[in-house]
């Protein structure tokens, strides 16, 4: 964190700062020689930071006369020129506190040390030697330590008192929980700020223990009284804190103490936009910390919604709108928090992404500015040279304000009018002249502005107050059904509509659904404002017809979640994409209209058209499940979906925008496919683990897990598709017999039966989300009647002596996906070995092309014998791009039976799983000649490519007879030369 650079003393300060050191030094000599001696031994850097903040600041110096023996200790224990260790402040006053007689002497204490700490922060701050996040720090460590020490101080003698408040319902003592709001809660106070509390208590009851008990509220709300005189009552040592509680349910009118149910009942019914903007930084900063927890989880689905939520960027731009009236009025633009560009602007960008996004994000549920700018970037939301102007904003207006308040220790924001504060301003922040410093801020103030004006301002405020009415607006009529048949019909057409009829069918379709008659005035006008803006847009396209055949069923889907509209009312842009994919793919439009949480994936096109690599893929999802507690399942399966169905949407969007070619798009697929398995396999073994133990192997150890997922078909050659189920092999090396170390043990066969059983559960169940993926097992030992895990040995032993040769084959394309490194080593030397095996090569023939005529009978297009028919390359004949003869399962089948035939002789062959790098190793090895290998290859991806498009449109993997004609025969010759038939 950069920190402003120190400039000379002002020529102007000299005389005073003179008489400061004069006026300390004589108070000094006034305590006693030895304090005189402590004085002189200072060093010189130390008088000349005294110099450095006497100017600066006439609180220090105030304090340093009033109090000079509190500086000389501060002195002597190094506490000017260090840093605080985690606890110190707290250790401090606690031994402060001890033995403290009353109420009036506790107040003096916390003064005193707060007077202390205060000369101490400021010292450090004016030198440089803290840099903003340390100031910051030891503040909001000073004001929790006083408040929780307080209140610790407090509560036995007020039940002394008044007895000890028990729950009606749990019979426990009840604490009060003190939470901490605003830059408390984010631990990000300035040098003279309020403190922003809100008090409540678990439950109701009554106190035990006196003759006249009290209620509970009552009991506490007289704490709370005695806490807020401990802290904020200004006496002649100052005060500690003062402390603002009108930011509790009703204001200054509501109650001072409310139970959690009262809370949860207010924010549920009540609940304000600015209330949710204000919880965001919520932390327990007093009292009961574990209850503080429970409390700060029951508020959290008022902060944080489940769904996108942009009406919530409509509240802030609501009240940045009263904010500025109210700078107007008061004439505080040259206020740096609230006027334009100030450090309010920043908070409300970065809390326009948490309250909008927060919800799905967890990584965006945090209280400090800084680090949130920080999870934006890397997060994708905003551009890395955005946050930087921001970050570098933000802390130039921090470090004014610490400025502004480090002269008087006073509450201000405002900028000084008079010469001599505006040089120490200027001084403080490290430049030579007012104006130097001033035209630096108004720079800073202006990026500030202008980022925000991006993120919060209204998206037709660019084109000034007309535009709101402009924007779609001729639309408008048609849309409130202002117009005729005709007329409407008339407008469509000349807009580009080339069925205007069917189009205003849609439209009065829409508007006539029981979903948009049903909503609330809000969701109404939200809606009416957004269609004019879609078809505004939709003209646009290529195809306006089809762009409003597949986005209004999306539309109906969202419209009583009219939080969906407003997303795309505030970005244009993102509507833009919309359109761009609904028209180049129903699927995408199938997709979206399902799951409209996809529409935040429209919001960033960096990270729309760049989906990340696999080791970022699988370090992302593991990030987000982290952030989820171990025993909520329901929101463990909800992630792993949102994460499968937003990855999912960008990889289809890239190959749409052509960034992503085939054999990439399968390879993130498969990554995908990777990430959220090995996230299963370890949620499914944390649950089985907790009811049953740990398996053991046979030498007694505990497993850890040896349990491997194997991926054959599609997931195993890398090759998977948008729509693609996964042929999984679940295999385990524990001991079968062994019992599991838990209190209710099973043997290890019965474990890992229940923890392919529970991985399976996680995959395959049906949420809101959707299920992960279609989960197929019939190619494990024995198919659907074997067990559903087998051991390494089982598994060894029945390819060896009881598989077919078309399991062999599923074997050439089988890899371990996740799970125990040595069990999935193991795995590869017994999938070496059996297909490496010497085979009779015209046997091995014939059961490849039996099994492959099946398969064409069973599968093929009947209309051409599955293509061998005499009119299987007319225009009218269907092509089966998979199953029909020369297309993709005749190459799979080609490169199967070769890697069978002479992987004894050429073993490089079992390297790889995927068709393309086995055909380059035939190539490579001589079997096959380069010319036919290369036709392979460029084949097979332009089949799987057309494959893809066709998925995208819904559409199955078919094309006319008339198409591949060249490319058929020639698989078809390569297929005879290798003896098959």
């Amino acid at each position: 964190m950069s920190l402003p650079s120190l400039a000379a003393l002002p020529a102007s300060f000299e005389s005073f700062v003179s008489r400061a050191l004069q006026s300390f030094r004589a108070a000094v000599d006034d305590l006693s020689p030895q304090a005189t001696q402590r004085l002189a031994a200072w060093p010189v850097a130390r008088l000349a930071a005294f110099e450095r903040v006497t100017a600066a600041s006439e609180f220090v110096i105030e304090q340093a006369l009033r109090d000079p023996e509190m500086l000389l200790a501060l002195a002597d224990s190094g506490e000017l020129e260090r840093s605080l260790q985690a606890g110190e402040l707290r250790t401090q006053l606690n031994a402060a506190l001890a033995e403290c007689a009353d109420e009036d002497e506790l107040g003096r204490r916390l003064r005193r040390l707060r007077n202390r700490q205060q000369l101490r922060i400021i010292w450090r701050d004016i030198t440089r030697q803290a840099d903003l996040l340390e100031t910051c720090r030891d503040l909001s460590d000073l004001a929790d330590a006083c408040i929780d020490l307080a209140y610790e101080w407090l509560y036995p003698r007020h039940c002394a008192q008044f007895g000890t408040p028990i729950g009606r319902r749990s019979g426990q003592v009840q604490q009060m929980v003190v939470l901490g709001m605003g830059k408390l809660g984010a631990v990000e106070l300035n040098l003279s700020s309020d403190i922003d509390l809100i008090f409540a208590y678990p439950e109701g009851g009554e106190t035990e223990g006196v003759k006249r008990s009290l209620d509970n509220q009552e009991f506490f709300i007289r704490l709370g009284q005695r806490l807020i005189k401990a802290l904020d009552a200004i006496t002649v040592d100052g005060f500690v804190f003062r402390v603002d509680m009108r930011l509790r349910p009703y204001g200054s009118a509501g109650a001072l103490v409310l139970s959690f149910n009262a809370l949860e009942q207010y924010y549920q019914d009540q609940g304000r936009d600015w209330e949710r903007y204000a919880m965001i930084k919520a932390r327990v900063v007093g009292g009961d910390q574990v209850a503080g927890a429970q409390l700060l989880e029951m508020l959290r689905p008022f902060v944080y919604r489940r769904y996108l939520d942009f009406s919530a960027i409509e509240a802030l731009r609501a009240m940045k709108l009263l904010i500025q009236q109210e700078v107007r009025r008061k004439g505080m633009a040259e206020n740096i928090k609230l006027g334009s560009g100030g450090i309010r602007e920043v908070e409300f960008i970065a809390q326009a992404f948490q309250l909008i996004h927060g919800g799905r994000d967890l990584s965006l549920q945090q209280r400090p500015l800084l680090s949130v700018l920080r999870t934006l970037e890397g997060q994708g939301y905003l551009p890395p040279a955005v946050i930087e102007e921001l970050r570098a904003g933000y802390e130039f207006l921090r470090y004014t304000e610490h400025a502004l308040q480090a002269i008087a220790d006073r509450q201000t924001q405002m900028l000084p009018d008079n010469r001599e504060d505006r040089a120490r301003v200027a001084f403080i922040m490290g430049f030579d002249s007012w104006e130097a410093f001033h035209e630096r801020l108004m720079y800073w103030r202006g990026r500030v502005d202008w980022h925000f004006r991006q993120v919060i301002a209204d998206p037709d405020e660019e084109e000034g107050a007309e535009a709101a009415v402009c924007v779609g607006g001729e639309w408008l009529p048609l849309w409130e059904d202002a117009l005729d048949e005709e007329t409407a019909c008339r407008q469509l057409s000349e807009a580009g509509f080339a069925e205007a009829q069917s189009a205003w069918q849609r439209l009065a379709g829409l508007r006539a659904s029981n979903q948009v008659r049903a909503m609330q005035r809000l969701g109404r006008e939200r809606l009416d404002a957004f269609i004019p803006r879609l078809l505004a847009q939709a003209v646009e396209r290529e195809n306006p017809d089809l762009v409003l055949e597949r986005v209004l069923p999306l539309i109906e889907a969202v419209a009583r979640r009219s939080a969906y509209l407003v997303l795309l009312t505030e970005n244009p842009s993102a509507l833009l994409r919309l359109l761009t994919l609904c028209a180049a793919s129903p699927w995408i439009a199938e997709q979206i209209t399902r799951f409209p949480l996809l529409l935040d994936e429209l919001l960033n096109e960096g990270r729309l058209f760049k989906p990340p690599l696999a080791p970022e893929l699988a370090a992302e999802l593991r990030e987000r499940l982290t952030r989820i507690p171990e025993d909520d399942l329901e929101q463990q399966m909800e992630a792993l979906r949102h994460f499968k169905l937003a990855h999912r949407l960008r990889v289809a969007a890239s190959e749409i925008a052509g960034t992503l070619p085939l054999m990439k798009v399968s390879d993130y697929l498969t990554w995908l496919a990777e990430a959220i398995l090995e996230q299963v396999l370890a949620l499914a073994w944390r649950q089985t683990v907790a009811k049953s133990g740990t398996p053991r192997r046979t030498d007694g150890s505990l497993c850890d897990p040896d349990f491997i997922i194997v991926g054959y078909g599609k997931v195993g050659g890398l090759e998977l598709g948008h729509g693609s189920d996964l042929d999984l092999v679940f295999i385990h090396d524990g001991d079968p017999q062994a019992e599991t170390d838990g209190a209710k043990p099973i043997d290890g066969a019965q474990f890992f039966n229940r923890l392919g059983q529970r991985i399976i559960h996680l995959l395959t169940t049906q949420t809101t989300s959707g299920q992960l993926y279609e989960v197929d097992m019939r190619l494990r030992p024995s198919g659907a009647s074997g067990l559903l895990v087998s051991s390494l040995g089982a598994f060894q032993r029945y390819q060896e002596n009881e598989a077919w040769t078309w399991e062999h084959q599923a074997l050439v394309r089988a890899r371990v996906l996740v799970g125990c490194p040595r069990v999935a080593a193991a795995f590869e030397q017994v999938r070496a070995q059996v297909l490496g095996r010497a085979r009779d090569l015209d046997k091995l023939r014939v059961e490849v092309s039996e099994m492959r005529a099946k398969m064409r009978d069973n599968l093929g297009s009947k209309e051409t014998a599955a293509g061998t028919a005499a009119n299987a390359f007319e225009a009218a004949a269907p092509f089966d791009l998979k199953q029909d003869a020369g297309g993709i399962v005749d190459i799979e089948f080609m490169v199967q039976y070769a890697a069978l035939a002479w992987s004894r002789e050429y073993p490089a062959l079992l390297q790889y799983t995927d068709n393309i790098r086995i055909l380059e190793g035939l190539e490579h090895a001589g079997l096959i000649p380069g010319a036919d290998a290369t036709l392979l290859r460029e084949v097979y991806k332009a089949y799987r490519a057309a494959a893809h498009r066709l998925a995208l449109q819904k559409q199955a993997g078919i094309v006319s007879g008339e198409q591949f004609h060249l490319e058929r025969r020639e698989v078809m010759r390569i297929w005879r030369e290798l003896g098959l038939s």
